[in-house]
């Protein structure tokens, strides 16, 4: 875990960029052009963790503590959140190390703190796996309770679930594996890229599906009352609005990561996507905030799992 300034290390295979200023302003790039430059400081990182880290810990908490949110879907949303979970706890137990090291506070040897940046390297990419996986089972998992409801109960069930969640835990581990050890090879940084696009494409097309299909259902409804054009056009805004927040929010956070590694691929050298490079720490923070804003999404919109965090938070075991 190599320390440079306040230049972070996690992932740092995939980061030369000089050490950042601790500010936004514009910083100079080695052919001399101004590039505009986000500081994230280890203080931050650590609170944006810190945070993420009690809220999806409340979110696992929750799920477990209630038998009645031991279902498919709620299985998938404490994997996310489990998910979340890693990134941020990998996240605070660097930075908190840094921080700790730059103070002098705690001395180790180099071979101790490599080992200690592979393995939270190694954890924090296979989170962001995990997470980008559970996002889209949950797609899968909402498609399925909609155009199968009547079969919906033997296609997902608990078994099958359980399963899925295994199964894209170890596919995540391997291939975060595999990444940290052959970073510097093209074809790993392009398949880490089709992936995250093709999480996108797939959560793109069931959920505007779905929309369609609840803005006919809404459309049906609304002729029977013989209000046709106000009610749908009302409920067609709404769920546009809806599906461009939570599409809008997962581009926003993952994709100028992955843009960062489509640019090491197509441009190591430019200018210009030297400029890029620069704000890899600021890309690191946007999934952290996304791992802040998942349990919101997915899980607190739940009266009963809002009742159960309120159990959890006054010790009603």
């Amino acid at each position: 875990m190599a320390v440079q300034g306040s230049q972070r290390r996690l992932l740092g295979s995939l980061n030369s960029t000089p050490t950042a200023i601790p500010q936004l302003g514009l910083a100079a790039n080695q052919t001399g052009a101004r590039c505009l430059e986000v500081s994230i400081s280890d203080g931050l990182f650590l609170s944006l963790g810190l945070v993420s880290l009690v809220e999806n810990a409340l979110v696992v908490a929750t799920i477990a503590k209630n038998r009645n949110l031991h279902s498919p879907m709620y299985c998938f949303i404490c994997c996310l959140a489990l998910s979340d979970l890693l990134v941020s706890g990998s996240n605070v137990l660097e930075t908190a190390v840094i921080l700790l090291l730059e103070a002098g506070a705690l001395v180790a040897r180099a071979a101790v703190l490599q080992q200690l940046d592979n393995v939270t390297d190694v954890i924090t990419c296979s989170s962001m796996l995990s997470s980008l996986c559970f996002l889209g089972a949950i797609a899968v998992d909402r498609y399925i309770s909609i155009f199968y409801a009547l079969r919906y109960h033997s296609i997902v069930t608990l078994t099958r679930a359980r399963r899925a969640v295994a199964a894209i835990w170890v596919a995540s581990v391997v291939f975060s594996t595999l990444f940290i050890a052959y970073y510097d090879h093209v074809a790993v940084l392009l398949c880490l890229v089709v992936f995250f696009l093709a999480m996108l494409v797939l959560m793109a097309v069931l959920y505007v599906h779905m929309l369609a299909r609840a803005c006919q259902h809404a459309q049906g409804i609304a002729r029977l009352h013989k209000r046709q054009r106000p009610v749908h056009q009302g409920f067609g805004l709404k769920g546009a609005v809806t599906l461009t927040i939570l599409l809008g929010i997962f581009f926003l956070c993952w994709g100028p990561f992955f843009l960062h590694l489509t640019l090491i691929v197509l441009c190591p050298e430019h200018p210009t996507c030297g400029c890029i490079f620069k704000n890899f720490n600021l890309f690191l923070a946007l999934i952290i905030c996304n791992a802040i804003i998942d349990p919101l999404i997915y899980a607190f919109h739940s009266q009963e799992l809002r009742r159960t965090l309120k159990e959890v938070l006054t010790c009603s075991w």
